[in-house]
């Protein structure tokens, strides 16, 4: 398990980013893997199975990339729409730029770092990489591919 202060910097990272209360997480386990943090729904039995040889357990959650902290798509995907900072609504032409390789130039008035990618208000797409006025996708080329078609 993550110790207590390696569990704050993600979860205090996703508040400062993203207004995403760290309070949403206190009935999940943390746990670090070289890095990467993987994310467990905390349960009774967790200690019981700690003796078994696990290759893999809950939700990889976050990465730590240098300077930044990276939340997985599927992390985001599950609780950006807690969001309350640093998410942008993109339309199907956004996206199709996007799609393309293109970058979006646009004028956040953020710090550089990551953006919750929003297919208008309700579809959380994943994350894009805000610096210097552009935005990039950061989300896999299938889960672009997903919300191209969807």
């Amino acid at each position: 398990m993550a110790e207590n202060t390696e569990r704050q910097r993600p979860f205090a990272y996703l508040e400062e980013r993203f207004g995403i209360s760290a309070g949403l997480f206190k009935e999940y386990l943390l746990l670090k893997r070289g890095k990467a943090w993987l994310l467990v729904k905390d349960n009774p039995h967790i200690i019981d199975a700690s003796s078994l040889k696990v290759l893999r357990v809950g939700l990889r959650a976050f990465y730590d990339v240098g300077a930044f902290i990276k939340p997985s798509t599927r992390m985001i995907q599950l609780f950006g729409h807690a969001a309350t900072k640093a998410r942008l609504e993109i339309d199907q032409a956004q996206l199709r730029s996007l799609w393309a390789g293109e970058s979006l130039s646009l004028d956040l008035n953020l710090e550089k770092g990551y953006v919750i990618l929003c297919l208008g208000r309700d579809t959380i797409l994943g994350l894009g990489f805000y610096s210097d006025g552009r935005v990039r996708s950061q989300m896999p080329r299938a889960e672009l591919g997903k919300a191209m078609s969807g």
